[in-house]
């Protein structure tokens, strides 16, 4: 009998969503300001269609030409998904992302803003952004340092690059909590209403302290194969 399923038993977005509402109350505050991004990279679109089946419609991918490949097909049949770069950035693909990408989370650097810049003037397209700060200060992740911020802040603004908030991934082991707290005090100081923190082990951690988009994968598709 234990291999039967449950029908009443919650979906893995259902689980998501309640842990997400359990959060927010604790913090006082309301869910529907809080955007549930699934994290797809890496996932076929079999996998994918599922979530799509119950409404979600909020996307990510970390690498442009996977969105490249997978999203146009599901955008015909879906035309109201909204899909998120949250990976590295190559500045090469800057024309390609501002053609696939509804938002941008990784911008850290003045040579993406100078090509995010560009691509949206040929575009005619302004594409929403979110600088990636490495906020544990790590070699190995991008993100700009914590003092460049106002440099790369005023850059965005010079060529034209809307930045709406302050992305990070805190260090992997440690309490992420002053991570993101750091992150909401930098982004109140630069007047920046946004925060995409939180994934899948700590996302509940970032809707307390203020996470107004979280990037979730495996707790949606399961651990990858």
């Amino acid at each position: 009998m234990d291999d039967i399923q449950d029908e009443n038993a919650p979906t893995s977005l259902e689980t998501v969503e309640r842990a997400m509402d359990k959060a927010a109350a604790l913090a006082g505050r309301e869910n529907e300001n809080i955007s549930l991004i699934a994290i797809s990279k890496t996932r076929m679109a079999e996998e994918i269609l599922p979530l799509l089946g119950e409404g979600h419609r909020l996307f990510g991918e970390n690498r442009v030409q996977e969105a490249a490949e997978k999203w146009p097909e599901l955008r015909a049949e879906y035309s109201d998904i909204e899909l998120h770069m949250v990976g590295q950035l190559q500045s090469n693909k800057a024309d390609e992302a501002i053609a696939l990408f509804d938002v941008i989370h990784s911008v850290d650097r003045p040579s993406l803003v100078k090509a995010l810049g560009k691509a949206m003037q040929k575009a005619n397209r302004s594409v929403p952004c979110f600088i990636q700060i490495n906020i544990g200060e790590e070699e190995q992740k991008g993100g700009c340092g914590i003092a460049d911020l106002p440099g790369l802040l005023t850059l965005c603004e010079k060529h034209g690059v809307p930045v709406q908030g302050l992305m990070c991934v805190p260090p992997l082991d440690l309490e992420p909590s002053p991570y993101f707290a750091l992150l909401a005090q930098k982004a109140k100081v630069h007047g920046l209403p946004l925060l995409s923190m939180g994934m899948s082990a700590d996302f509940e951690a970032a809707v307390k302290i203020g996470a107004t988009h979280i990037r979730v994968g495996s707790a949606l598709f399961g651990a990858r194969n």
